[in-house]
């Protein structure tokens, strides 16, 4: 990185924001002297610059930059992210004040290049396969069918708490579908490639947006509530995009930190006023985003879009079901090997990773599995063990505790680090003569530790297996410092799935899909794989930790 600093010393300004303050008031004023600024820039391409700002007299600081944002460091000391990539260069007004408001200012003048990338996100955004090279193009929607697909939160960067606030969250599926936003869901966001390093940028919005109350003049409106108005977003053609990272350095780990302006005036589905858009988690069929609105800096809106169209059901949204009888439950409260009346072990590697490329070889050792106050507790290891670079466990309850229909429970807490997969699960007890995905799968819970505090539910069937599984996720905060319920509700019309009894995901049943004979149920923690991802070289071990295991069923 190259980093030229050039200081601008700009004439002391003495100011005093009281008119009522007498000659005698101001001689006792002393004007901050000798504002002295450094700059210490990064060598790693973030762009993040780090100015220390001293001054004889000075109370306090505040950094104004060339984006529009500003902050206050009574230390003098603040570090900013500069977003655009390349060689560019910033002017930087530096206040320091004393007593009574007086101040004095300098102009830093600062070139940065930055080399920031993220090519990951263009393959996942357009689709595009770096093996064939060819121009790809990808349409995202609103990922309507998602509790929480709109709403509003603190711009802040603590994500360990749900940012979706509850007084203007649209919580249910479909929420939006009422006359003010009944244009919403045609909205179609395109984007394509012709390289894998471009990003081009389509907003079809069939003719109509949804604008929040504030910005209904740019469309011509009057309303003092949120409408779709008439607005045109597809006659200037596709839009450029420009990929930096976050300016946030707090809690990076929490999120992807890559940020999208779109050239243009573009936007993505809600006008708020902005065109930049900090992509917070995306994989191949599920983006979210945060975004802070033009003229409030307080409110970040958060929205959730994905790769397949939603549809609404015109069935009922959530049965009502009563399942008051206890099947089965291991409530693990006897120390030592899970109980042989109702697991028995998956051993080895099986056939390609177990089908998905995993790099942990699976074992019976207390090592891996154990039940020790009151808990199981699935334990991933890094260790070469049987020509694997790790060793955990899989339990299964098949030929011991197989049931059909009924609502199942799981408390548990999850395991921690990047290449992490805890699952729980449910497999058809016809597979070995019912091939998979012909046999059935209920995934109840999946975690990728990539993805830290997602949780996915999924059904794998003839035609919809692998990564075209009917898939949907949700946040849960504290997946792997608390323990929480995670449950799934199957009946012959429908599967429910639920984290600590709020439903998130809907599926129809019927007799065309394999979900109605005898499954048994699966615990265990992968690492690695095609849904795992590449494993943390720092990661050495964390478990999985189960209360109980319980299934209810009608009488």
């Amino acid at each position: 990185m190259k980093t030229i600093l050039k200081l601008v010393t700009v004439m002391s300004l003495f100011l005093t924001f009281s008119c009522q303050d007498d000659d005698a008031t101001l001689e006792s004023v002393a004007v901050p002297q000798n504002l002295t600024v450094s700059t210490d820039i990064t060598t790693d391409g973030s762009g993040n610059v780090t100015f220390t700002a001293t001054a004889d007299h000075a109370i306090t600081y505040r950094f104004i930059f060339p984006d529009g944002s500003s902050d206050v460091a009574p230390s003098g000391v603040y570090t900013k992210r500069f977003t655009k990539t390349g060689l560019n260069t910033y002017t930087v007004t530096v206040i320091a004040y004393g007593q009574a408001g007086v101040s004095t200012s300098q102009l830093i003048v600062v070139e940065v290049e930055s080399d920031f990338s993220d090519l990951d996100a263009i393959e996942l955004l357009t689709g595009y396969n770096p093996a064939s090279g060819s121009p790809s193009t990808k349409t995202w929607y609103w990922a309507a069918d998602v509790p929480n697909h709109l709403g509003v939160g603190p711009n802040n960067d603590d994500l360990s708490q749900n940012y979706f606030w509850a007084f203007f969250s649209f919580t249910d599926p479909f929420a939006l579908n009422f006359d003010a936003a009944s244009c919403a869901y045609d909205d179609e966001f395109i984007f394509s490639t012709t390289n894998g390093e471009n990003l081009n940028y389509l907003y079809d919005n069939n003719g109509a947006t949804f604008f929040n109350r504030s910005y209904a003049s740019v469309a011509g409106g009057t309303s003092p509530d949120d409408q779709c108005y008439e607005f045109d977003t597809t006659s200037g053609g596709t839009q450029t995009v420009t990929l930096g990272p976050s300016e946030s350095v707090v809690a990076p780990e929490r999120k992807r930190g890559t940020v999208m302006t779109f050239n243009d005036g573009g936007f993505m589905g809600y006008y708020i006023g902005t065109t930049r858009y900090e992509i917070l988690s995306i994989t191949e069929n599920r983006m979210v985003t945060r975004a802070i609105q033009g003229n409030d800096d307080f409110l970040a809106w958060y929205q959730i879009f994905t790769s397949t169209k939603p549809v609404q059901s015109t069935g009922p949204v959530a049965e009502e079901d009563e399942f008051p009888t206890l099947l089965w439950s291991d409530e693990f409260d006897t120390n030592g090997a899970p109980s042989s009346a109702n697991w028995t072990y998956d051993i080895g590697v099986g056939q390609a990773g177990w089908g998905n490329n995993e790099v942990q070889y699976y074992t019976d050792r207390p090592e891996n599995v154990i039940v020790e106050d009151g808990m199981l507790k699935i334990t991933a290891k890094r260790e070469e063990f049987n020509g694997q670079p790790f060793t955990s466990a899989r339990i299964k309850s098949e030929g011991l505790q197989e049931f059909t229909f009924g609502r199942v429970e799981v408390r548990a807490k999850l395991p921690t680090g990047v290449g992490t997969w805890p699952a729980i699960w449910m497999l058809g007890a016809d597979y070995q003569t019912n091939a998979w995905p012909a046999a059935g799968e209920i995934d109840i819970m999946e975690h990728v530790g990539r993805e830290q505090n997602t949780v996915f539910s999924t059904l794998h069937f003839p035609e919809n297996f692998g990564a075209n599984g009917v898939s949907e996720s949700t946040t849960v905060p504290t997946a792997s410092t608390e323990f929480h319920v995670y449950a799934t509700e199957w009946t012959e019309t429908q599967i429910r799935f639920y984290v600590d009894d709020e439903l998130y995901h809907i599926f129809q049943n019927d007799a065309s899909k394999p979900f109605d004979k005898d499954f048994f149920m699966i615990l265990n923690v992968a690492m690695g794989g095609n849904f795992g991802g590449d494993v943390d070289p720092g990661f050495q071990q964390s478990s999985m930790e189960v209360d109980y295991v319980r299934v209810y069923q009608r009488d």
